[in-house]
Parts: structure tokens; C-alpha cells; sequence
């Protein structure tokens, strides 16, 4: 049986194709998914880690039930912010859906804002030990409770390399850099650029792009959008366990720390649209340097998308 997988999947890899939608937060990347995915008579995986958790909702900008409906999405809020997941589970579980929707179809369509997210379905992970849970759960209590300085600065010292590079202000990435380093006694840096898994499909990536300033005035707007639709209602119910990992996130970060009698609304409103636009800075960084990245006009006509999309798998799937 085994043997008869594994040809299968060497036979059709020529023509299966992940089309990756990636792009600053906010910008359409989701418009652009489902009008691929109904082009191409295909299904939407996301790859947008905020939108995993189904009692997140509104600070996460999950899509729209007419969105859901108009073409069928996965991993959307399939998960709880009480489970235990991680980017190597995403992975996975992702790849282990590719493997089974390619016997049947030729195209997927991934889409999210999550650089790492997207990396790890597309070109796989570097290979981890496996840590103690526990050693996750005191870095973030300590998060929790002394803040992501102290974190950083412990990070700086275990890993300089590492520090140099990573995202200092995202948590996720400081906690599970330290929890290696913690759990091995060495670098995480010394882990990383490992020989990759190869993929039984092709790859392209389709960027979004606009103005910076366009980018960060629709962020402003989509903030304000979200607060008045609710999200200081949704934070405040999920205040309580504000120590979980899912929740160490922008839009509801600044809104515990409102709670927590830190600082006022409108601070806390100024630094969710502050830190949204410094998010949205990476992740455009992120796929910049990359040379293999389609880029086209957030409001480019989608004929004219569809068509020059359609162009680029051709000479990929040629190559």
C-alpha cells in the first residue's frame, strides 16, 4: 500500500500546484483566495496562525460567513486557545491534507499572513527536539508576569545570533527560541538551515502590495472597524486566560493590558493600530527579499490577476 502512495504522488507531482497568497494584513488576500479557488473549482487552506482559534473572532478578522460559504476553507478556527499548537503541527497537518486533496485535484490555494505559516507548508520546518511542556508554560507565566524584556534579554544571552534576527516584540518567537535553548542547553541558531523535506507539489507565491501609507491608513480603519464590532467584548471574555500562548497576540494584547489598568482605552486602541502596522511592516519584509514572489496591485482588476496568475503557473509548472 505504501508503495502504491508514493507513486501515485511521484506520478502526479508535475502537475500539482499550491498557489500562496501572501501579503500585509488587511490588504484582500482573502477576496483574491476565493476568487482563485472558484476559478480553479479548488478549496482555501489558511495559513494565518491568529485565525486558528474559534473564540477569537473579531480581533483576528476571521472571514465573513458569506466568504466561508463561497468557497470551503480549512483550518479556520478548528482549534481551541486552550489546545497545544504549534507551527509543527500546522504543518503536518496541512501536508497530510495536501496528500490526500491532490489524488483529486491539480490546485490549492493557500492564504495568510503568518511568513512562518506559509514557509512551513511550502518548503518545511527546520527539525526541533521534542522540549517539556513545562518549560513553555514558565516562559510564559514569565511572560505573564514580568513582561517580554526580561525574556529578550535572556534570549541575548543564550542565543546572540538568533537575537540579532528574530523579531524581538513577537513573543512566540522569543519563547520558542528560548525554550529550545532551555531544553537543549544550546543555540537555537544551531538548528536552523537543515536540509528541508521536499514537497509532492509545486509552489507559487502571489503577493499583494500597495503604498505603505495605503497599507497603514486601511489598518487604522480596519481597527476602529474591529472595535466597533466588538472586540473590547471578546478580549474581556477571554481576559481570564490571558496567559496562553494564542492570546499573546496584537488586538489583544493592548486590550488586557486596558483591563489590567496599565493604560487607558484610547492608548490601548493607538498601540493595537501601532503594532498592526509594525506587523504588517514584517511581513512584507518577509517575502520581499524573496526573488520567486508575483506581486501585483491589491486593486488590480481580477480578470487581469486570474490571467497573469494563470501565466505564471503555466511557465512553472513547465520549468
Amino acid at each position: 500500500m505504501m508503495l502504491r502512495i508514493v507513486s501515485t504522488a511521484a506520478a502526479n507531482f508535475m502537475n500539482n500546484t499550491l498557489i500562496s497568497v501572501v501579503g500585509p494584513t488587511g490588504i484582500g488576500k482573502t477576496k483574491l483566495a476565493i476568487s482563485l479557488a472558484l476559478h480553479f473549482k479548488t478549496e482555501i487552506l489558511s495559513a494565518d496562525s491568529r485565525q486558528f482559534y474559534r473564540e477569537m473572532t473579531i480581533g483576528t478578522a476571521v472571514p465573513s460567513e458569506d466568504e466561508l460559504q463561497a468557497a470551503r476553507h480549512h483550518f479556520i478556527q478548528h482549534k481551541s486557545i486552550f489546545d497545544s499548537y504549534s507551527v509543527g503541527d500546522y504543518e503536518r497537518e496541512a501536508i497530510s491534507f495536501l496528500d490526500t486533496f491532490f489524488k483529486s485535484n491539480n490546485t490549492a490555494i493557500l492564504v495568510g499572513g503568518s511568513g512562518l505559516y506559509v514557509d512551513a507548508v511550502t518548503k518545511g520546518l527546520d527539525n526541533f527536539p521534542k522540549i517539556p511542556s513545562q518549560i513553555r508554560k514558565d516562559l510564559n507565566d514569565q511572560l505573564s508576569t514580568q513582561g517580554l524584556q526580561p525574556l529578550k534579554n535572556k534570549l541575548k544571552q543564550l542565543d546572540p545570533d538568533y537575537y540579532s534576527q528574530v523579531d524581538l516584540e513577537n513573543s512566540h518567537r522569543v519563547i520558542r527560541a528560548l525554550e529550545i535553548c532551555l531544553g537543549t542547553r544550546k543555540p537555537y541558531s544551531s538548528f536552523l538551515g537543515k536540509a528541508k523535506p521536499n514537497r509532492g507539489f509545486k509552489n507559487i507565491y502571489i503577493g499583494l502590495t500597495a503604498d505603505r501609507e495605503l497599507i497603514y491608513e486601511g489598518i487604522n480603519q480596519r481597527v476602529d472597524t474591529m472595535i466597533a464590532q466588538g472586540q473590547l467584548a471578546e478580549a474581556k471574555q477571554l481576559h481570564a486566560h490571558s496567559n496562553l500562548n494564542a492570546l499573546q497576540t496584537v488586538g489583544y494584547r493592548e486590550l488586557f493590558a486596558y483591563f489590567d489598568g496599565k493604560c487607558d482605552l484610547d492608548f490601548a486602541v493607538s498601540e493595537i493600530k501601532k503594532n498592526t502596522r509594525r506587523f504588517a511592516k514584517r511581513q512584507l519584509t518577509w517575502y520581499r527579499k524573496r526573488e520567486d514572489v508575483l506581486w501585483l496591485a491589491y486593486d488590480m482588476d481580477t480578470e487581469k490577476s486570474i490571467h497573469l496568475i494563470e501565466t505564471k503557473l503555466k511557465s512553472t509548472l513547465n520549468a
